[in-house]
C-alpha cells in the first residue's frame, strides 16, 4: 500500500467502524423499545424485572404483625386433635358459632370451598331405610324425625351462616380447562354485567367454568368470592391476584375483596377506566375500582400487585382447635377479620411468593384485605409502557452525546451517574405506590456502555472468547486459557483423533435409589460427581456428559494430548483411591456406600461439534467408544474396579496389569484383550504381587487348556481370596471345560452376548 494511502485506509476504517458501532447501538436501542413496547418478548429481561421488583419489595416491607386480619388456621395440631380434613359441617358451624358469639369477631371468610354435601353423619343412609325397609317402623320414624336436625350436618352450617357477615370462597376454572369436568354448586350473585357496558372492551380475565358452593349454603352466606390466584408468572411466583373474573359476560368478585365489602357493608364497586380510552374501538383499561371510600388501584385486567406485609406470619394466627375449645385469646380476635385456611402441608395451599418460596395462600389474601385498607397497593398505571419507551430514547440521545466525547475513564463515572439517577427517581415512584421498571432501562445504560467502549475489543476477540464460553463446560479452566493463549485456531468441526475415552457407572445405582429420599439422592450425587469431575480435569480430561449417574469423559480434545492413555488410567486410578475417603464422608451423612466400574479404550474417534440444530454437544463417536462402554459393563461380570483394553494397555507399561481375559463384546468380531490396572510396581506390595504371579500361571494353564492343572490352580486363588469374583468366574468355566470340551478350534477368545 502507497504510502499516502495510509491516512485515507486509516480514517475511511475508523469511520466504518464509527459506523457498525452507530447501527449496533441503534439495534439495541430497536430491540428494547420492541421490547418495552410489547411487541417482542425478552423473557429474561422479564425475569430480571421480577427479580428486581422482589428485591425493592422485600427492602421496603412493613414487616411486623398486622393485628386486623387474624388467621384461624387449620394446622397439624388442629388435624391431630380434631381429626383430619375434611371435618363434618357441624364442627365448622361449631367454629363460626365460636368466632361470633364467643370472641365477637367483625367479618368471617373461608378460604375453603364447600361444594359437596357433608353425608359423614349417615343421614342418607337413614333417609333411606325411613322411605324403605323401616318406613312402617313407628320407634324408628319417631326417633328419626327427633333427631333428624342433628344429623343435617350442612343445614346446621347453614344455620349457623345466617345473619353473619361471613364469606365463602369457590374457584373458577381457566381456559386450560375447557372439557375438563362440569361446573357445580352455585354461584353468588355477579357485581357488574359486562355485555352492553362501557366495561365491554376490558380485557378481563376470562373464566369457562367454576367450582362453586353447595346451593344451600351459598343462599344462606353473606358474600362469596373466588380464591383462585390464576395469575402466576412464569418462575412460578404469585406477584398479582385478580380482583374480578368475567364468567358469561358477567364480572365476580375476589375472595379478599368480597371480605373488604362485607366489612363495609357490600356497598357497590364501581369501575373507573384509565382516560382517554372511553371512546376508543379498541380495548379499554382499567385504572381503579372505588369501593365506598377506598380506591384499588388495578391493571388493565382488572389485577393487584399483592403488598406483602413480609414473611409468613405477617398476621396473628389461632389455631381452630383451640378456637373450638375456647382457648384462644379474646383481644387476639375481637372485632378481627378473620379467614380460615391452612398451614398444613398435606392440605396444599402452600405458594411461592416473592418473600418466601414457601407461603400460605390464606395469607395472600390477608395481605390483600391490609392493603385495601391501608392504600398501600402499588400500581403499575397505563402510562408506565410509555414512560419506559421516552426514557429508553432520552437515555439512548444521552449516552450518545456524551460518551464519545469523553476520555475513556470519564465514561465509567459518567454511566454510573446516569444509573443513579434511574435508582432515585425509580425509589422515588416506588414510594409513591408507583412500579416504573428499573431493570429495563439499567440494562440498557449498561449494554449501551459496553458497545460503545468496547466495540473493537469485542470483534478483535470474538473467536477466543467464543473458544473459552464453549469450553468451559467441558474441560478445567487451565485447559481453556492454554487454548486461547495458544496461536493455532482450534476448529469444533468433527475430525478423526487418536484418543482415550472412559465410562464410569456406580454399581447398584438403582437399588440405591429406591431406598433414598429425592432430595438426598441428589446431593449424593452431586458431591459424588463433584469429586470424580475434578480428578478427570486434574489429569486433563474432558466431561463428555453425565448420564444420570454415569460419567463419559475423554483425553485428547480439543487440545491434542500424547500421554491421552497414561492421564486416563492415572484418573480410573486416583478416582478409586478417593472412594474410601467419599463413602467414610457418605457414612457420617447417613448415605450408602458406592462402588464404581470403569471402562477404558483408546483408538481412533470423531471428536467435534455434534447435534442437531436444536441443539449441539462437543462429544466422541466410534467404535473404539462403543467398546469403552461395552468394557464398563464388563466389570460386573470379572468383578474388578476397572477394565481397560489391550489398546490401552499396550502404551501405558509402566503400570502393573491383570491379564483378565480375550474376550468379544457385542457386535464386535474382532476379540479386544481386557486388563485390570493395579498401580505402578513401587507402589505394590510383595504379596499382591506373589498373588498376581500365581494368577498369571493359572490363567495360562487355562488357556493351555490343562484343565485339571488349572482347576488346582484357581481353588487355590479361591481358597486365598474366597470373595474374588474373578477366581470364581475362571474355576466355573474350568470345570465346564473338565464336563465338556472346547471345540478343536477353540482360540481361548470368551463371548459376551449382553451389552
Amino acid at each position: 500500500m502507497p504510502n499516502w494511502t495510509i491516512p485515507v485506509y486509516n480514517v475511511l476504517k475508523m469511520r466504518a467502524q464509527k459506523i457498525a458501532r452507530m447501527v449496533l447501538s441503534i439495534v439495541i436501542m430497536t430491540l428494547f423499545l420492541l421490547h418495552v413496547a410489547g411487541n417482542i418478548e425478552l423473557p429474561f429481561m422479564e425475569q430480571l424485572e421480577n427479580s428486581i421488583y422482589d428485591m425493592r419489595l422485600r427492602l421496603t416491607m412493613p414487616s411486623g404483625i398486622d393485628p386486623r386480619v387474624v388467621i384461624v388456621d387449620i394446622d397439624e395440631e388442629s388435624l391431630v386433635m380434631e381429626g383430619r380434613w375434611p371435618w363434618g359441617r357441624d364442627k365448622v358451624a361449631a367454629l363460626v358459632d365460636k368466632l361470633f358469639d364467643n370472641y365477637d369477631i367483625s367479618v368471617l371468610g373461608f378460604d375453603i370451598l364447600f361444594a359437596e354435601e357433608d353425608n359423614s353423619s349417615g343421614i342418607d343412609v337413614l333417609e333411606k331405610f325411613s322411605n324403605d325397609l323401616l318406613r312402617d317402623d313407628i320407634r324408628f320414624q319417631t326417633a328419626y324425625q327427633r333427631y333428624k336436625p342433628f344429623l343435617h350436618r350442612d343445614m346446621i352450617f347453614a344455620r349457623a351462616l345466617e345473619h353473619r357477615a361471613v364469606v365463602l370462597g369457590y374457584y373458577f376454572k381457566g381456559i386450560e380447562h375447557i372439557g375438563m369436568g362440569i361446573n357445580r354448586g352455585l354461584l353468588p350473585p355477579p357485581v357488574a354485567t359486562v355485555q352492553g357496558s362501557d366495561l365491554e372492551k376490558v380485557p378481563f380475565s376470562n373464566a369457562v367454568g367454576y367450582g362453586a358452593t353447595l346451593s344451600l349454603l351459598q343462599k344462606n352466606a353473606y358474600g362469596s368470592g373466588f380464591i383462585d390466584k390464576p395469575l402466576v408468572d412464569d418462575d412460578g411466583v404469585i406477584r398479582r391476584v385478580l380482583m374480578v373474573q368475567e364468567f358469561n359476560n358477567k364480572l365476580y368478585e375476589s375472595f379478599a375483596l368480597s371480605i373488604v365489602r362485607a366489612l363495609l357493608g357490600n356497598p357497590q364497586i364501581d369501575f373507573h377506566v384509565a382516560e382517554g380510552y372511553e371512546s376508543a374501538a379498541v380495548n379499554k383499561g382499567l385504572e381503579w375500582l372505588q369501593v365506598e371510600g377506598f380506591t384499588i388501584p388495578v391493571d388493565e385486567t382488572g389485577s393487584v400487585l399483592v403488598p406483602y406485609r413480609g414473611r409468613f406470619g405477617s398476621f396473628p394466627y389461632v389455631s381452630a382447635t383451640d378456637v373450638l375449645n375456647g382457648n384462644a385469646d379474646k383481644k387476639t380476635l375481637e372485632g378481627a377479620i378473620v379467614l380460615v385456611g391452612t398451614s398444613a402441608a398435606g392440605l396444599l395451599d402452600l405458594r411461592a411468593t416473592p418473600v418466601q418460596n414457601v407461603y400460605p395462600g390464606v395469607e395472600i389474601h390477608a395481605n390483600v384485605i391490609a392493603g385495601i385498607l391501608d392504600g398501600s397497593i402499588k400500581q403499575r398505571p397505563a402510562y408506565v409502557q410509555g414512560v419506559a419507551f421516552i426514557a429508553i430514547i432520552v437515555i439512548a440521545l444521552m449516552l450518545s452525546a456524551t460518551l464519545s466525547r469523553l476520555p475513556p475513564l470519564w465514561t465509567i463515572p459518567v454511566t454510573l451517574g446516569i444509573i443513579l439517577i434511574l435508582v432515585g427517581v425509580n425509589i422515588h415512584f416506588w414510594n409513591r405506590n408507583v412500579v416504573l421498571p428499573l431493570a429495563t432501562p439499567i440494562l440498557f445504560v449498561v449494554v449501551y456502555f459496553v458497545n460503545h467502549v468496547s466495540f473493537g475489543f469485542f470483534v478483535e476477540q470474538k473467536d477466543k472468547r467464543r473458544l473459552a464460553a464453549f469450553f468451559r463446560f467441558y474441560v478445567p479452566p487451565e485447559l481453556v486459557r492454554e487454548m486461547v493463549d495458544r496461536q493455532e485456531d482450534f476448529d469444533l468441526e468433527g475430525e478423526s483423533r487418536e484418543m482415550t475415552v472412559m465410562f464410569c457407572d456406580i454399581r447398584g445405582f438403582t437399588s440405591i435409589s429406591e431406598t433414598m429420599p429425592p432430595k438426598q439422592l441428589s446431593r449424593m450425587i452431586n458431591a459424588y460427581l463433584t469429586h470424580m469431575t475434578e480428578i478427570i480435569h486434574h489429569h486433563r480430561g474432558t466431561i463428555d456428559k453425565f448420564i444420570g449417574d454415569a460419567i463419559m469423559s475423554f483425553w485428547g480434545a480439543p487440545l491434542p494430548d500424547l500421554d491421552h492413555p497414561r492421564n486416563a488410567v492415572t484418573s480410573a486410578l486416583e478416582m478409586l483411591t478417593r472412594l474410601p475417603d467419599m463413602n467414610a464422608y457418605f457414612a457420617k451423612m447417613g448415605w450408602p456406600e458406592i462402588r464404581i466400574g470403569i471402562g477404558l479404550n483408546s483408538g481412533m474417534m470423531n471428536v467435534g461439534n455434534m447435534g442437531s440444530e436444536y441443539r449441539m454437544s462437543y462429544t466422541v463417536l466410534g467404535d473404539a467408544v462403543n467398546i469403552a462402554s461395552r468394557l464398563e459393563r464388563l466389570t460386573k461380570e470379572y468383578g474388578v474396579p476397572i477394565i481397560v483394553s489391550q489398546a490401552t494397555r499396550d502404551v501405558t507399561l509402566d503400570f502393573v496389569y491383570r491379564d483378565l481375559d480375550r474376550v468379544r463384546v457385542m457386535g464386535k468380531d474382532e476379540p479386544v484383550g481386557i486388563y485390570e490396572p493395579l498401580g505402578r510396581r513401587a507402589e505394590l506390595g510383595t504379596a499382591t504381587l506373589e498373588e498376581l504371579r500365581q494368577y498369571h500361571d493359572a490363567l495360562e494353564l487355562y488357556r493351555k487348556q490343562l484343565w485339571i492343572e488349572a482347576d488346582e490352580a484357581f481353588h487355590d486363588l479361591c481358597a486365598r481370596d474366597p470373595g474374588n469374583r474373578l477366581y470364581q468366574v475362571y474355576l466355573e468355566r474350568v470345570r465346564h471345560f473338565v464336563a465338556q470340551a472346547p471345540h478343536e478350534d477353540w482360540d481361548t477368545v470368551f463371548t459376551h452376548t449382553s451389552k
